[in-house]
């Protein structure tokens, strides 16, 4: 068992999840949420621009048996016994703290290419299973806007994050900052100027389900949200335990388009856990586009 109930040092799975992610992450850098549930903080989040940055390469070169026997004592107690990078994981993935695993989309700093578009569809109130259907008709939408298409060739991957989804676009070729700013980013005072707008009106029409681009909540509807696309935002990693009021409540998994077409699939993914996903690690991993295995 990974994650027992008396047990829940989270880096051992991760570690372990890392190993299929190595080029998905290479050279993005990493970042951790740490539930501190005795804390009027609730969540410290540790990050590349704050901290010395960490890569997914060196939590699958350091991580080892020796280092994880250790975590059962305070880091002062043993810090002569690790190597100044097992150091610096520890920081990261603090022992006995439930922990999201998150990294820097398009790397940390400002105004960098874009590699990677991402587009998070945060259901608010709203249920998963709406979500899906979102999901499913922004990847449809995507993948038949002829305008949308000259612009950039990509790959396309939909992930469930333990409650709703995202959609990552991943460029074959990089694009300037200002490629968010003219076509992704959502104005509500011109809401049809960007894609984002237009499929979000597109996807309420068809599926009359209340849906709005950008980042701001509004009651009952669900939002495209591209905003952390551009350099020195955040995304979840794949397999990221979902963390929520100090409870896992899920579980990122990647996802085929075909998978979204599944009216049983929130139930099918509601039945993973830490364990289920490393039984199930390689034919999960697959769903990760051929180039970023």
């Amino acid at each position: 068992m990974i994650l027992g109930k008396k047990q829940i040092d989270v880096l051992p799975y991760y570690a372990v999840i890392s190993k299929k992610l190595i080029k998905f992450l290479d050279k993005k850098e990493i970042a951790t949420k740490i539930s501190l549930p005795n804390s009027k903080i609730g969540k410290i989040l540790k990050r590349g621009s704050k901290e010395e940055p960490l890569y997914v390469s060196e939590i699958v070169k350091n991580v080892n048996d020796d280092m994880l026997m250790l975590r059962n004592k305070h880091l002062d107690e043993v810090r002569k016994e690790l190597n100044k990078t097992q150091i610096k994981i520890w920081d990261y993935f603090v022992p006995r703290k439930l922990i999201d695993f998150l990294y820097a989309t398009n790397n940390e700093g400002v105004n960098k290419k874009i590699k990677r578009i991402f587009f998070d569809i945060d259901c608010g109130s709203l249920s998963s299973e709406k979500a899906r259907i979102v999901a499913k008709e922004l990847v449809y939408l995507i993948k038949t806007d002829k305008e949308f298409n000259k612009l950039v060739k990509y790959d396309i991957m939909p992930m469930w994050t333990g409650h709703s989804f995202h959609v990552y676009l991943f460029l074959n070729k990089d694009v300037s900052p200002e490629f968010y700013d003219k076509y992704l980013m959502f104005s509500k005072s011109k809401p049809m100027e960007s894609f984002t707008g237009r499929w979000a009106f597109e996807i309420s029409k068809k599926t009359k389900i209340k849906v709005i681009g950008g980042h701001e909540k509004v009651n009952g509807f669900i939002n495209i949200d591209p905003s952390q696309t551009p350099s020195g935002k955040l995304a979840r990693i794949p397999f990221s335990l979902n963390i929520k009021n100090f409870k896992i409540v899920g579980v990122a998994l990647p996802l085929s388009i075909r998978d979204l077409n599944d009216r049983n699939l929130i139930k099918k993914l509601r039945c993973y856990n830490a364990d289920k996903v490393i039984k199930d690690l390689g034919s999960l991993a697959k769903k990760i586009p051929e180039r970023l295995k």
